[in-house]
């Protein structure tokens, strides 16, 4: 199960100046089993603030997620967490990194060689098992962190802008990758990005904030089919009338 469902949460920070600036205001989702929801708006309306509560990472000043039923409070090996940055163990193998969050949670070793394996080969890294992060490159390493993520089996899957350090055409093909992944694992993914090409070839619904303080502006129902077509007129005109709605908020 991966059911989300966020309620009224709202969250402040405090300067060193002591001045409070409030990130998030009133923030409510509910995001279904196994649906890919993406997260778009202005930089820093609290996109990856929201996905740190929902990680457990952060306590929100009121509000509550919870996952299936149960109150989200710190982290848990039910939500995976993928960063823009790869954090990878730069000492550990690709395959030592793979099985850290199995090794915490006392998997048998037998268990743990057999999941990674089975990931490595999803994402077509299986020759590099025993290469470390510093001899990959960055698309490479980011399969890495994404199937470090998945084989603790997590209900869900929190991705914060994960490509967006990567070239357009290793983006791309990481993409088709992580919803060839999706579509076979039935994961719940909530995904932020501040591409909407990407939201776009990537989501069931789209989640559009407002500027700071952020709060949930749209959310938007994708129909186009599967796979899509990056270049066609429906594409084109869903990713027009995003691009003008956070043109709007970029004004405010």
């Amino acid at each position: 199960m991966g059911h989300l469902s966020v309620k009224h949460i709202s969250q402040s920070f405090e300067k060193d100046s002591g001045e409070s600036t409030k990130a998030l205001e009133d923030v409510s989702l509910e995001i279904e089993d196994g649906e890919f929801v993406c997260i778009i708006g202005p930089s820093g309306c609290g996109k990856t603030t929201l996905l740190r509560i929902i990680a457990g990472l952060d306590i929100p000043d009121s509000g509550q997620v919870t996952l299936d039923g149960d109150t989200i409070t710190v982290p848990d090996p039910r939500r995976g967490m993928v960063f823009q940055e790869y954090s990878l163990f730069p000492w550990r193998t690709v395959m030592e990194n793979i099985t850290f969050g199995m090794e915490m949670q006392h998997v048998p070793q037998a268990e743990r060689l057999k999941t990674a394996e089975e990931y490595l080969n999803l994402v077509g890294l299986e020759q590099f098992r025993n290469s470390y992060p510093y001899e990959l490159s960055g698309g490479m390493r980011q399969r890495v962190a994404i199937v470090r993520a998945l084989a603790n089996n997590p209900s869900v899957l929190l991705m914060d802008e994960p490509f967006g350090a990567l070239d357009a055409q290793t983006r791309n093909l990481l993409q088709q990758e992580l919803l060839q992944i999706w579509s076979k694992k039935k994961i719940t993914i909530l995904f932020v990005t501040h591409s909407v090409d990407e939201a776009v070839y990537l989501a069931d619904r789209i989640v559009v904030m407002s500027a700071r303080p952020g709060k949930v502006k749209e959310i938007v129902t994708v129909t186009l089919p599967r796979p899509r077509d990056r270049t066609s007129r429906q594409a084109n005109e869903l990713r027009n009338k995003l691009l003008e709605e956070l043109a709007e908020e970029r004004k405010k």
